[in-house]
């Protein structure tokens, strides 16, 4: 619990220091713009789990479609999203990979080709606390699979966080770090036949 504590008002901090100055709910045109931008990056992150537990690791973004999340030790888990497919790989269970359609999550939001979010009945949700810019979005055709709440800093549009709501009635806060964008991921990353090793390894 601590550790949470210390999480959420290190995720404050980060979010004013980043914004100190800006004081204006961003438009969802420019929010747009920006994720449809975001052709990749990689950074770390912190991952809030459900049952309050923490996860860390190294996330890979490779738009349109693909998402990779390393986590470090001692966990060995790993989820791949290519191919319209989600992998979760569990190296300590003797079990198949867990399998899903990508169009099942809602992450397919911030992976889709064309990100609109002024599509009808997509962002149910769009304030500003101060800080930080926060859309709440669905995938207006299968509201049932849940929805992703994303956080944004200004006043030029930056991913800071986001909390999946899916359709089982489970949340996730992903929290971001620094994402350096531009680089070269190669395709092997995102190949959810084969999990790979990451460009560090």
């Amino acid at each position: 619990m601590r550790l949470l504590t210390s999480l959420a008002l290190g995720a404050a901090v980060a979010l004013t220091t980043a914004t100190a100055g800006w004081a204006d709910k961003l438009p969802l045109g420019s929010i747009s713009s920006y994720l449809n931008g975001l052709t990749t990056a990689k950074g770390e992150f912190t991952q809030i789990n459900g049952d309050g537990t923490i996860s860390t690791g190294t996330i890979y973004i490779k738009r349109p479609g693909r998402v990779r999340f390393e986590y470090n030790a001692p966990e060995t888990g790993l989820v791949v999203a290519g191919s319209n497919t989600v992998v979760i790989y569990d190296t300590k269970s003797n079990q198949p990979p867990e399998t899903y359609p990508l169009s099942r999550t809602p992450l397919s939001i911030i992976l889709a080709r064309n990100v609109d979010l002024s599509r009808a009945r997509m962002v149910t949700g769009h304030n500003f606390d101060g800080t930080a810019t926060t859309v709440t979005a669905q995938d207006p055709d299968n509201p049932q699979y849940g929805n992703i709440q994303m956080k944004f800093t200004g006043p030029q549009p930056e991913l800071r966080q986001w909390i999946i709501n899916d359709g089982n009635g489970s949340q996730t806060t992903v929290v971001l770090g620094e994402l350096q964008k531009g680089g070269n991921l190669p395709n092997r990353l995102f190949d959810v036949g084969s999990p790979g090793s990451s460009v560090n390894r």
